[in-house]
């Protein structure tokens, strides 16, 4: 080797060796600074941060061990890493879905979030702007002291989350949402992919989902349709009605919700009917208890639906004994819930005010 190669050679001899008193590169040793991996789903979209966890170890932190104003690797070792399954909005500016290395620019007044494109580096030596996915600033808050850096998912909600780092005895939170009800479809088309496909509760459940919440519905209709072709039933019929009702096609919404009925059973004849009187709709309710007695008068919900009726009269005494009718048949399951109607009934409460 020449001189002068070797002497190119040797700083470089010096920083490895320096390296690898604290770890190997060569083979998997314990580290100072333990990995660690939080995850978290919003919605249906999974959130997955992995980082090392440097200590404070009676240091001076925050000026000092990070300084102010630098690229910072967001804990140690390898880049940290965050992963979103689905497209999100960081601090309400869009990021796609994917792998990002996660570092920070910490300051006394103001942080700066970056999410790189490059996620496979070593810390943030490496670190280009030119390959920012997105860069947002957030405000550092004071916290209980952590050892240990660490990473938390706050504030939960179905549409977003707070993801904070603490170490020492500052936080950087920066806030997390996704589009929910466009997320969950986006992500029924990959379902469906699957074995899912093959049954009719997956589409009708993805269909009440749609026309439920009142987006994609004409795609709720297919789902829809796809389900009544597997198997008709009551659920579906019902869900397609619904669907129907909320695209504003309310004398076809009406016949297949008329269609659904016929096919109920009594428990969700009995079903529907609590579900109008919940809706305020006590009329309607109660033309579907007195088709459900008719239908199945031997079934110990049905007797539950007679109850209603007589309660309804302000006939307690025929209300009771219909609802004792019903405890006789119910299942362990329902028995409390009937046993607590029986006692408001025995108090001449109207109980179909709640």
């Amino acid at each position: 080797m020449s001189k002068m190669r070797w002497l190119l050679f040797v700083p470089w001899v010096l920083w490895a060796a320096t390296m690898c008193r604290a770890q190997s590169v060569v083979i998997d040793l314990p580290r100072q600074s333990q990995g660690a991996e939080v995850t978290q789903r919003i919605g249906l979209t999974d959130i997955a941060i992995r980082y090392h966890r440097p200590v404070v170890g009676g240091r001076t932190v925050w000026g000092k061990l990070v300084p102010y104003g630098d690229v910072w690797r967001a804990g140690a070792n390898e880049n940290t890493t965050i992963s979103f399954s689905d497209a999100v909005a960081i601090e309400g500016q869009p990021l796609a879905a994917g792998t990002y290395g996660l570092h920070m620019i910490p300051g006394k007044e103001e942080w700066t979030v970056i999410f790189s494109k490059a996620a496979n580096s070593w810390g943030s030596f490496s670190y280009r702007q030119e390959e920012d996915a997105l860069r947002v600033n957030v405000k550092p808050e004071a916290s209980e002291f952590h050892e240990a850096l660490t990473y938390d998912f706050d504030q939960l909600k179905d549409d977003s989350t707070v993801v904070t780092l603490r170490w020492e005895k500052l936080a950087a939170p920066f806030k997390v949402s996704i589009n929910l009800p466009e997320t969950v479809a986006a992500n029924f088309h990959r379902q469906f992919r699957g074995l899912r496909q093959y049954t009719w509760e997956s589409w009708n459940d993805a269909a009440d989902y749609l026309a439920t919440h009142k987006v994609d519905l004409d795609e709720a209709l297919q789902y829809a349709d796809k389900s009544i072709q597997l198997d008709q039933r009551y659920d579906n019929l019902m869900t397609k009605s619904e669907a129907l009702e909320a695209m504003g096609r309310k004398e076809e919404g009406a016949k297949f919700r008329s269609a659904a009925l016929e096919k109920a059973n009594a428990v969700q004849l009995y079903g529907y009917a609590r579900q109008l009187q919940r809706g305020g709709q006590q009329q309607e309710a109660m033309a579907v208890f007195r088709t459900q007695t008719k239908k199945y008068p031997n079934e110990w919900i049905s007797h539950m639906a007679a109850s209603r009726l007589h309660a309804s009269e302000g006939n307690f005494d025929s209300a009771l004994k219909e609802m004792k009718t019903a405890l006789d048949g119910a299942p362990d399951s329902s028995k409390v819930f009937v046993q607590g109607l029986i006692k408001r009934l025995e108090a001449k409460e109207d109980i179909n005010k709640s």
